[in-house]
């Protein structure tokens, strides 16, 4: 939801500050007051392109900004934050119960005079269709210039599956088109690629058979280096164990030695200090020792046992062949020898997939037919939703477009299959084609179902069905969207209750009672989006929330590369209470005369749902 929007410099607007309501808020003016600089500013934090002759008479640039309150959950703030400008982990202290689960996102856009312009996304600098493609989460406009984008199928078709509700057939599909994409590529893999396949199988088979004939434990040369090294320092290893053992305890070298070790003075000097029987530290000091001497016998055991261990030397060459063919299998397929053993048994699997002998390929073909029939079945699940929907929400719009004033005129909503009688769009045959020169085929399937989808616009009685934005001029195309936003109002959920629809033209060609009809219905979809409409008429004005009035004047300005002269500046603002009914009058009947006035304030009264 747009909460704020603030322009300078843009055109004959040298400031201005809207902050519309969360309802429905109209734009209002004479001709010419600069009501499509708006426009213009939405358009600029949108993403699209910049022109320089948009600002002021001697500004040196142009600047917009749109602040919009977004769920914090929802695919713009998911966008905003993987463009690097939000902190995922910030938390507000103390924060307000309605801005829980809520976000703020700052949608700015800066038009120098000379130059390119700049992109900010809550206040950092970003690529332009960065802020497109938010935006594109968050405003809808309505208007002759951006009509064009319902036009594409894959928009039709977006639009009618929000209509259809059908999230749950949908995934169902796409989840069964992965699970055939997946078989389709092992299928190609041991088909289309055989020789390569058959090469990489021989490759990985060898590996694995070199792999398995050394037999790698997890560590072993590591162990192995270890004892190699004891086993060519055996002598060195030897002379000073036994040199630390002479001087630790004799006996465990010489049995018949009667020398004294280190051990047998502690054991002494603990039995000194136990026959001191006078008060102190005594007793303390030879409880210490016997701990040190624990110690002692501890480490002279550990030596002993190495004097014992028998360290072969004739077992070097097979230590050293050993660590030899280790080394080259690491050297090939490691660095470790656990990479080794993980880069074999992923090859194995591997060998699976590859193996293109004849039982191989038919049992994949038979996989691959299942996954293909489960496919169809959930597109045509998919394909019965839509139809159903395409018929209700067709004659929902066609309904809604007699009351706004295009009585005659009517929408259908074409869900054609793809393999009927040859039917389908030029990128579905292209598909097929590729499809036909491969060894398997997914037509009439494709990533979004088995469906053609197209609407189709009579826009008068007597006219030809044509495709839609190519056949209604820019208020007729306003009201058919209206109508569309107004037939999906209640589906829309999530991040579409954040959008906020802006109408341009929208009540070009009506007047009267098709006039209040299409601001009464303005105010409907305000009920479940924030709408924003631009419009000339009083019967349409008098159903908003808020209502802004663009007004011009003239003001001194030095332009650039001339001098001071008068130039046209546009002002805009909110019009409450007593000025609304003057702004109502004035709509009504150019003039703002007691029985327009009356008149405008009958309008505000009964302009209500």
């Amino acid at each position: 939801m747009l909460e704020e929007l603030e322009v300078s410099n843009l055109g004959p607007i040298r400031s201005a500050l809207l902050t519309p309501s969360k309802g429905m808020t109209a734009i209002t003016g004479e001709t010419g007051a600069g009501k499509s600089m708006l426009l213009s500013a939405i358009r600029l934090i949108s993403g699209a392109t910049a022109s320089v002759a948009r600002v002021s008479a001697g500004a040196d640039s142009a600047w917009a900004q749109g602040i919009f309150d977004v769920d914090e959950n929802g695919e713009a703030t998911r966008l905003a934050q993987d463009a690097g400008v939000l902190d995922t982990d910030s938390e507000k202290t103390d924060p307000d119960p309605d801005e829980i689960g809520r976000q703020e996102l700052f949608l700015s856009r800066t038009v120098p005079a000379s130059g390119r312009s700049r992109a900010v996304l809550c206040g950092h600098s970003v690529p332009r269709n960065v802020l497109g493609n938010i935006a594109a989460q968050l405003v809808t406009i309505h208007g002759q210039a951006d009509q064009m984008r319902l036009a594409a199928p894959a928009r039709q078709r977006e639009f009618l599956d929000m209509a259809a509700d059908d999230k749950a057939e949908l995934d169902a599909y796409r989840q069964a088109w992965e699970q055939l994409q997946t078989i389709d590529q092992r299928l190609h893999n041991v088909t289309d690629q055989e020789a390569s396949a058959r090469a990489r199988a021989d490759y990985l088979q060898e590996s694995i058979e070199q792999i398995n004939k050394v037999d790698p434990k997890p560590g072993e040369d590591e162990e192995l280096k270890e004892k190699r090294s004891r086993v060519e320092n055996a002598a060195e290893i030897a002379q000073g164990v036994g040199s630390a053992l002479s001087a630790l305890d004799a006996s465990q070298v010489d049995s018949d030695s009667d020398e004294q070790g280190a051990s047998d003075a502690i054991t002494h000097a603990i039995q000194a200090l136990r026959t001191i029987h006078v008060g102190g530290s005594f007793g303390e000091a030879a409880d210490r020792l016997e701990s040190l001497n624990n110690d002692l016998s501890d480490i002279v055991f550990s030596l002993s046992n190495e004097v014992d261990s028998d360290e072969d030397a004739e077992g070097l060459d097979f230590i050293n062949s050993r660590i030899h063919e280790l080394d080259e299998l690491t050297r090939r397929w490691g660095p470790t020898l656990e990479d080794v053993i993980a880069w074999r048994d992923k090859a194995a699997f591997e060998v699976e997939d590859l193996d293109a002998s004849p039982e191989k390929v038919d049992e994949l073909k038979a996989e691959r037919q299942q996954a293909f029939e489960k496919a169809m079945k959930a597109a045509e699940a998919l394909s019965k939703k839509r139809k159903l929907a395409a018929a209700a929400l067709a004659g929902t719009v066609t309904k809604e477009l007699s009351a706004l004033a295009m009585a005659g005129s009517g929408l259908e909503i074409r869900v054609t299959r793809r393999d009927s009688a040859g039917k389908g769009n030029s990128a579905s045959k292209k598909n097929a084609k590729d499809d036909a020169s491969s060894c398997v085929s997914t037509w009439p399937l494709e990533v979004n179902g088995i469906d053609d989808i197209e609407f189709l616009f009579t826009p008068f009685p007597g006219s030809p069905q044509l495709p839609m934005g190519k056949s209604a001029s820019g208020g007729e195309l306003s009201r058919l969207m209206l109508a569309l936003e107004l037939s999906v109002a209640e589906k829309r959920g999530g991040d579409q209750s954040d959008m906020t629809f802006i109408f341009d033209e929208v009540d070009a060609g009506v007047g009267g009672k098709a006039a209040v009809e299409l601001g009464k219905r303005l105010a409907k979809l305000s009920k479940t989006s924030q709408v924003i409409v631009v419009t000339h008429l009083a019967q349409v004005a008098s159903w908003a929330d808020a209502q802004f009035v663009v007004s011009k004047g003239k003001s001194g300005v030095k332009a650039r590369n001339a001098g001071s002269k008068a130039t046209v500046e546009t002002t805009v603002n909110e019009v409450t209470g007593d000025a609304r009914i003057h702004e109502i009058a004035r709509m009504l009947s150019g003039s703002e005369s007691a029985t327009s006035l009356d008149h405008a304030k009958e309008l505000l009264d009964e302009s209500r749902l």
